[in-house]
């Protein structure tokens, strides 16, 4: 488990960099939304998407904080990701919807237009931070 220091980089940053692992063990980095609670990280995604196939056959993966554009601005820190169920979902949707306010209002409304289905990840991180800009396969 991490320590709160470990999140501390993590405080007032809109995104992270999410590097999820190919099953060749090349990474694949997307920078996205997410909320911290309780000293884990949460994450949502497309239920079908590359994301969210890629944790589901490897649950590994590295975090940093950074730009909209993905552009890391900290360290990488090593995690585990797994998919929450429905009630703790429901409440980190909150939790976005606090943090992104029209932004998200925005994008669910899209989502339901096009009947879009949402994963939420958790993400528990390591001790240690992770090596920057290494894949899985190295």
């Amino acid at each position: 488990m991490h320590t709160n220091s470990a999140l501390q980089q993590f405080v007032n940053q809109k995104y992270l960099n999410l590097e999820t692992y190919r099953r060749n063990g090349n990474g694949v980095r997307t920078p996205v939304w997410f909320v911290e609670r309780d000293g884990k990280l949460y994450v949502r995604t497309g239920a079908n998407s590359g994301k969210a196939k890629r944790i589901r056959n490897f649950p590994q993966v590295q975090v940093a904080p950074c730009k909209a554009q993905g552009e890391v601005i900290g360290q990488w820190m090593k995690g585990t990701a797994r998919r929450v169920d429905k009630p703790v979902a429901d409440t980190i949707n909150r939790l976005f919807s606090q943090k992104y306010g029209l932004q998200k209002t925005f994008f669910d409304v899209l989502g339901r237009l096009q009947k879009f289905e949402t994963a939420t990840y958790e993400i528990i991180l390591e001790e240690a931070p992770g090596e920057s800009g290494q894949s899985k396969a190295e």
